[in-house]
């Protein structure tokens, strides 16, 4: 999101109160991702909002994973023109990439939870308060305008799952978070994740738990940095793939959504599917 107006976003104050991700709100139990080893000394607890949950990456500022149950028959999404940014304080700032990373240039606050994914419930209070929720800075990710904003890419996939959740009025838990990689180039004293991944589980109507994975790409767009501003702009990809190839990108233990991907049953490990179009974003 690149407002620059501040607007009505009011944070509940109360953390205590927040949920935080259900691992049982679908027909069977799909528990958060387990962080592996490497990170494991720069893990965060979990951070509980309306709906999601996150984890953070401390040394690296940036979320590791985010958790969203979505129910598409309570959605409730509001309508806004700008947006207003908030430090979670239940983490110190030097361990949340804040605004200065994205200042005067193409990065955007990639949100990693969709704002509209858990604007549900009972009333419309409920719901404002899950999308004021997304407005964390744990929850963004810098992403590259282009990418952020590409109807193939990171928003085409998120309008793409909350499109069918709302029109079929499904419940849809989804998982995100950037690839973050030791060579990851720095700007502005972060370093730039060049790869997204997103994992979808939902329950089809023959009852059976269905989980696909996507890992899209925005190195082509960033440049390799050599002075602290140069960007460049060029081709980027998004793929389908199986959710275990996510598992060994990020470490993260994923077994329960690995066992429910209908990647996971063909006899041989399938290619990439690459997503050209909207209607590619398989799920």
């Amino acid at each position: 999101m690149r407002g620059e107006i501040p607007e009505a976003v009011a944070i509940d104050p109360d953390y205590a109160g927040r949920g935080g991700y259900d691992p049982a709100f679908l027909a069977r139990p799909l528990p958060l991702p387990v962080p592996g080893p490497a990170a494991a000394a720069d893990v965060s607890a979990e951070l509980r909002y309306h709906h999601f949950s996150i984890v953070m990456h401390r040394r690296r500022a940036l979320a590791l994973f985010t958790a969203v149950n979505i129910d598409g028959k309570q959605s409730r999404p509001p309508e806004r023109t700008s947006d207003r940014w908030f430090l979670d304080p239940r983490l110190p700032a030097s361990e949340q990439t804040g605004e200065d990373v994205y200042r005067d240039n193409p990065l955007d606050r990639g949100h990693l939870v969709r704002r509209r994914d858990p604007a549900w419930g009972a009333t419309d209070a409920i719901a404002e308060a899950a999308n004021d929720d997304t407005f964390h800075f744990t929850n963004a990710a810098p992403q590259h305008h282009e990418f952020n904003a590409g109807r193939t890419l990171w928003v085409g996939l998120e309008d793409y799952v909350l499109g069918n959740a709302d029109t079929l009025d499904l419940e849809v838990s989804v998982f995100t978070g950037p690839v973050l990689a030791a060579d990851d180039d720095a700007y502005r004293g972060v370093r730039l994740p060049r790869q997204f991944w997103k994992v979808v589980a939902m329950v089809k109507v023959d009852g059976a738990l269905s989980v696909t994975g996507y890992l899209l790409s925005q190195a082509a767009l960033l440049d390799e940095l050599p002075a602290e501003e140069a960007f460049s702009y060029g081709a980027y990809r998004a793929f389908q793939v199986p959710v275990r190839r996510i598992t060994q990108l990020t470490g993260l233990g994923l077994e329960p959504q690995i066992a429910a991907d209908p990647f996971e049953r063909l006899e041989a490990a399938p290619l990439p599917r690459e997503v050209t179009a909207p209607e590619d974003l398989l799920l």
